[in-house]
């Protein structure tokens, strides 16, 4: 199959891509196109503005470059690193309804359309494209979180486990698609928001994997309609923030993230 993956040019879609990549590049000729962000918020708190240093211009900008200067042998490259993989160039496309794109979407031609973390909302004339169709990795579990951040709500609001959903993309509307695998992971309450989100996309990366391979060998994908009556989360707001860390969660801890760059990133 030819395989379009879009994501965000973020951490977490870094590591995602580091545990999916690898094991379908010999399989299929991959192609991926990268958002610079996700959404627009304008004055966000400082909490996200935070996040948004650690998640993309740290990683991006700063270990990036020595991580690729090293003699890294890590299995986990940056994304500069991920052309044996490709059969084509990264392109940073962040506008993927417009009419260029749309026609250069028509002449590359994917079966199949992966979305993990992608910053911009597909609409039906790229939806249509694929013959395989567009599955989403959402990190949160529909349809009771919907939207952006979704982990953040559910710690947010004190849930016992996270989780991911694989999901169908069938039209505009935001993770209203079909549900084709949803995958939780117990919550540790001494680990900080983004350490949780990084956690979800091993499991989340293995139900991507199993999804290409069904439809691989012909098979279709199992999934089921979701109850789209629940609530749509958008990014948190100051008081929202400053609420989540009085009740001892945290966003981002430096502690946390550098061990996870070192163990993934660094060690041979």
């Amino acid at each position: 199959m030819k395989i379009l993956f879009l994501a965000n040019k973020d951490l977490a879609s870094n590591f995602a891509l580091n545990n999916i990549l690898p094991k379908v590049s010999g399989h299929h000729a991959t192609h991926l196109w990268l958002s610079a962000r996700v959404g627009k918020e304008n004055n966000p708190p400082k909490q996200l503005v935070k996040l948004a240093f650690f998640e993309q211009a740290l990683f991006n900008q700063l270990l990036s470059p020595l991580i690729q200067n090293g003699k890294n042998k890590s299995a986990f490259k940056t994304f500069d690193d991920f052309t044996p993989w490709l059969s084509s160039a990264i392109r940073e496309v962040n506008k993927i309804n417009s009419t260029q794109v749309i026609d250069d979407l028509s002449t590359l031609s994917p079966d199949l359309i992966v979305s993990i973390r992608y910053g911009c909302i597909l609409k039906e004339n790229a939806i249509s494209i694929p013959k395989k169709g567009v599955i989403n990795l959402h990190s949160g579990i529909l349809p009771k979180y919907k939207g952006v951040m979704a982990t953040f709500w559910a710690l947010k609001h004190k849930e016992c486990e996270i989780g991911t959903t694989l999901h169908t993309i069938d039209d505009s509307s935001i993770d209203t698609g079909k549900i084709i695998k949803i995958s939780t992971l117990k919550v540790n309450e001494d680990q900080s928001y983004l350490s949780h989100v990084l956690e979800l996309y091993k499991q989340g990366a293995l139900d991507v994997l199993a999804a290409i391979d069904r439809l691989k060998n012909g098979e279709k994908l199992h999934s089921q309609t979701q109850d789209n009556s629940q609530t749509y989360f958008t990014f948190p707001n100051e008081k929202e923030c400053d609420d989540f860390e009085k009740e001892g969660l945290s966003i981002v801890d430096e502690q946390e993230y550098m061990a996870f760059i070192q163990r993934h990133y660094i060690e041979k």
